[in-house]
């Protein structure tokens, strides 16, 4: 299964961004989404699990949830914008790989057996930091994230 991770698009939806999820079975976007169409766009390319950011206050996004804990092919997947508001034990919850946006920083790391990923940000640039999303890949009981540099 491949799946696109996505976050901080800010209301952007870059072609680039598109053109790199284009193939995945299931695009997951770990908020601060910045506008509905967004969402729209992504949808476009496959299906969508999302939660909302600590930007993503508009009336809109009142229906997308804070935190998703979903199956990504035999895998459990957190989801939240910000890591450090992680408020479960993921090794305990039989989580594969928690996955976070809100630092702009794109990263990859497994501790206690559980892989975190930070796609980095897709909107608009921030200072000097890369422009960015994550594929991953899961492959029987295994998940593998690469950073992908878009700009």
């Amino acid at each position: 299964m491949n799946i696109g991770l996505i976050s901080d698009t800010h209301g952007l939806l870059r072609p680039e961004a598109v053109e790199a999820l284009r193939g995945c079975e299931l695009i997951v976007h770990a908020g601060d989404i910045g506008a509905p169409e967004v969402l729209d766009g992504l949808r476009a390319l496959a299906p969508v699990v999302a939660v909302r950011g600590n930007n993503d206050g508009d009336a809109w996004a009142q229906a997308v949830p804070e935190t998703r804990t979903f199956a990504a092919g035999p895998l459990r997947l957190h989801l939240l914008h910000d890591l450090k508001l992680l408020d479960l034990d993921p090794r305990a919850a039989q989580i594969a790989a928690v996955v976070s946006g809100h630092s702009h920083r794109p990263r990859i790391y497994v501790r206690d057996g559980v892989s975190y990923i930070n796609p980095g940000s897709a909107g608009p640039r921030r200072f000097s930091l890369p422009v960015s999303l994550a594929l991953a890949e899961i492959d029987g009981g295994a998940i593998r994230a690469r950073i992908v540099e878009l700009l």
